[in-house]
């Protein structure tokens, strides 16, 4: 395990050159990179330029890495904003209160989705599509007709969630708070799910480098292990919002 972080010098094609000669220096003659679309691009450069092997496996909370259904560290993230929905809930339906909480996941809704889903919150933003201040005020005043509080998960980057709170509460004349769950997401203990998926893909790296592949990335498509070509990965690494789950939400709440 090297360690990394991120390494915006990477990008000048002699400190690529660099990095490779201290890979081989240290008799390194293969690497597993784990991350997101900026890691994929730069093992594919090393592969490419140097001709030195690199696989690729699916690491962020965001959930956005394309040729997989779930990346590493997603299913922790998703417990943990779980479990601080919960505790909301708790002070929240004591107090008859609003809670805002803004969930990461950048530009992808998965983990508002899912965290919103398995928590029970009443209204979901997951993206900036589907935001509109004034039509999310007067859902949840109607529904302070027949509850004393609610939850509202959104996704980061849409809106300045404290202003939000603030907008709401003048409105509704009914105590809001705003939740930023930040950076809390992307540590701690990791779920086993994670710890099996981690396990899963990372044999299958090496068996992938010991067959001669040295630019794919590696995913997992209805529980079976997959590879690709990092380029496609690259191209399609957008993903929209789950349009199924978000009218499955509607259903439920």
């Amino acid at each position: 395990f090297l360690g990394s972080a991120r390494f915006p010098e990477f990008k000048d094609p002699d400190t690529r050159t660099k990095c490779a000669e201290i890979l081989r220096s240290y008799d390194i003659d293969a690497l597993v990179v784990i991350g997101g679309d900026g890691s994929y691009i730069g093992a594919k450069l090393l592969a490419e330029e140097h001709g030195f092997p690199c696989v690729g496996l699916p690491g962020t909370i965001d959930n956005d890495v394309a040729g997989t259904d779930y990346t590493i560290g997603y299913q922790t993230a998703l417990q943990t904003a779980v479990d601080a929905i919960d505790r909301l809930r708790d002070t929240c339906s004591s107090h008859h209160r609003i809670s805002i909480v803004e969930i990461m996941g950048r530009h992808c809704g998965d983990l508002t989705i899912s965290a919103a889903i398995a928590g029970g919150c009443e209204y979901i933003v997951a993206s900036k599509a589907e935001f509109d201040r004034e039509t999310l005020i007067q859902q949840i005043e109607r529904s302070l007709a027949k509850k004393s509080h609610a939850i509202v998960a959104i996704t980061e980057l849409i809106t300045d969630v404290r202003q939000l709170a603030k907008d709401i509460e003048g409105r509704l004349l009914r105590e809001t708070r705003a939740t930023v769950l930040g950076h809390i997401q992307r540590g701690g203990s990791p779920c086993a799910f994670d710890r099996i998926l981690a396990s899963r893909m990372g044999v299958y790296a090496v068996d992938l480098l010991l067959r001669g592949k040295t630019s794919d990335c590696v995913g997992i498509q209805n529980d079976r292990l997959v590879h690709h070509d990092m380029n496609d990965a690259i191209k399609n690494m957008s993903r929209g919002v789950k349009s199924d789950w978000i009218e499955l939400s509607k259903r439920l709440f």
